[in-house]
């Protein structure tokens, strides 16, 4: 087999659907402030707070035009680590509404710095249904129907989108979650996984996994069995939504061999864009995205 193809388990779809079946089960429970939280040129900005996985106290924004309702929306989900991204121009679009929160139960606007300690990618790595990523999306779920249930969101036009992390649970969602109708996956992580850590990895905040695993017996061979689950290659068969993904062709860790096969996997309507950059934000994602989006939420 080779490394770039994908690898599905013969539980694959089993595993998820467990997964997803509990979040569905989590009741809907929200609230919004109701006033200006954040100062924004176009839109308003509003704290939310919901109710996560097993009762967790989950913290976010959404933003919207004025006076807008039922407009098409998105999903904004944050890169790794535990800040929280904010409502600037990447994680609003005009026109439309977005909705982001923080994975760690941090404040909606939390910001820190990534630091090797405050690390999570090894989190219960273990085990499949114990990786910190299995709660993750499972809230990332119940954040897409939060978004779906405000009266300036029209139900039927959301989208989940993303950079590096956040483009991988992009195309998760995208799979697993049908609320998402189109999907927008900046470099996404995790993408032909497998490949890259059959070579030497020297770079945080993936290195944690390898650390992690040089300290349990047969540490790698179960870190590539859990990652056999999430890895967005075998996500992307199962995403059949319009979905735009990006490489950043000097990206030392996304690199695009990785994220071509991300993108060759998915079989529904897609597109493929190339940034002569590392792996970080261009500028032309904000209207390259929007472009996407509103034209598949049409």
């Amino acid at each position: 087999m080779r490394l770039f193809e994908p690898y599905v388990p013969d539980d694959f779809e089993a595993f998820w659907d467990e997964a997803i079946q509990e979040a569905v089960a989590e009741p809907l429970d929200f609230h919004r402030s109701f006033q200006s939280d954040s100062q924004h040129p176009t839109h308003h900005v509003e704290r939310i707070a919901f109710r996560g996985m097993f009762g967790q106290s989950v913290s976010g924004w959404f933003a919207f035009p004025p006076g807008v309702r039922r407009c098409p929306s998105f999903l904004w989900l944050a890169p790794y680590g535990r800040e929280s991204v904010l409502p600037n121009g990447f994680g609003t679009r005009q026109g439309m509404a977005s909705l982001s929160f923080n994975f760690h139960g941090h404040d909606a606007f939390h910001q820190e710095e990534y630091k090797v300690s405050r690390g999570y990618f090894a989190e219960g790595a273990e085990e499949p249904r114990t990786w910190v990523f299995r709660r993750m999306i499972q809230n990332a779920y119940l954040a897409a129907k939060v978004l779906q249930a405000q009266p300036e969101v029209d139900e039927d036009r959301i989208a989940a989108a993303g950079m590096s992390q956040g483009g991988g649970m992009s195309i998760w969602l995208g799979a697993l979650c049908p609320i998402v109708k189109v999907v927008c996956a900046d470099m996404p992580f995790l993408s032909a996984i497998r490949h890259t850590l059959s070579k030497p990895v020297h770079r945080y905040p993936l290195k944690e996994l390898l650390d992690f695993a040089e300290g349990i017996p047969l540490g790698k061979e179960r870190i590539l069995h859990t990652l056999s689950y999430y890895d967005t290659v075998n996500m992307a068969t199962f995403c059949r939504v319009p979905t735009q993904v990006s490489m950043g062709l000097k990206d030392p860790s996304v690199r695009p061999e990785c994220v071509q096969a991300t993108f060759d996997a998915l079989p529904g309507p897609k597109n493929l864009i190339r940034y002569e950059v590392g792996h970080d934000w261009h500028p032309a994602m904000v209207p390259n995205n929007r472009e996407w989006m509103l034209q598949n939420l049409a």
